[in-house]
């Protein structure tokens, strides 16, 4: 079904352009070039929110649902571009609305309860995961709206376990969960160790999510 989606006219140009953006993105942050970054960023990011235009996405309700939760972290990918602490909570707030978009989205499905068997143990290693690695290190200003955040995400992620056994569920449960991942990444970059290893597999993994959330809409 999926070599059917790469034929439908439209598809292959936002895929193609967020592959290059994505590169140049990370080759830009590689060596710290700011205005590749304020180039190449939004182009990123309006790439998964074409690619989501031309599936459909407003002819349907996951899909407005779930092209709101893009436009959200298109959002929040701006704010993030200055690096600075306020601005990050602004962007943290986008990502949490997208989020909470996102699992909405799902539950316009029809849903499967037997897909939270699996999708509830490694939601809960990764609650713990983030409790134990990255709680201690957020400065007590921001502990609520990353306890608020993270948990948020994990609802997500069991959000997107009910689509268990819809076409679409592996693009779904994989975009979800490519998506929280590449947050860790975030998150270290910001409270635990920033270098330039965090970017160069965070930034990747991100757009590839979105896209692959995007690309859902092809199978739903």
């Amino acid at each position: 079904m999926l070599t059917e989606t790469a034929q439908v006219p439209g598809v292959l140009p936002p895929v193609l352009g967020s592959a290059v953006a994505v590169i140049a993105l990370v080759a830009c942050d590689q060596r710290d070039y700011r205005p590749g970054r304020y180039l190449f960023k939004p182009l990123a990011a309006l790439a998964f929110i074409w690619l989501a235009v031309v599936l459909g996405a407003p002819d349907s309700s996951y899909g407005r649902w779930l092209l709101a939760g893009l436009l959200c972290c298109m959002a929040g990918d701006l704010l993030l571009m200055p690096d600075r602490e306020h601005y990050f909570l602004a962007g943290l707030i986008a990502f949490l609305c997208g989020h909470l978009l996102y699992a909405t989205a799902f539950l316009h499905l029809p849903l499967e309860p037997r897909g939270l068997a699996v999708s509830v143990p490694p939601a809960l290693v990764l609650l713990a995961f983030v409790a134990r690695w990255l709680m201690p290190r957020v400065p007590a200003g921001m502990k609520l709206p990353v306890a608020i955040y993270t948990l948020v995400i994990t609802a997500m992620l069991l959000c997107a376990g009910l689509s268990a056994g819809q076409p679409a569920a592996a693009l779904i449960i994989g975009g979800a969960w490519g998506f929280a991942v590449s947050d860790l990444a975030v998150a270290r970059q910001q409270y635990v160790h920033p270098d330039r290893w965090n970017r160069l597999w965070g930034t990747p993994l991100y757009f590839l999510s979105q896209m692959i959330l995007a690309l859902s809409l092809a199978l739903v």
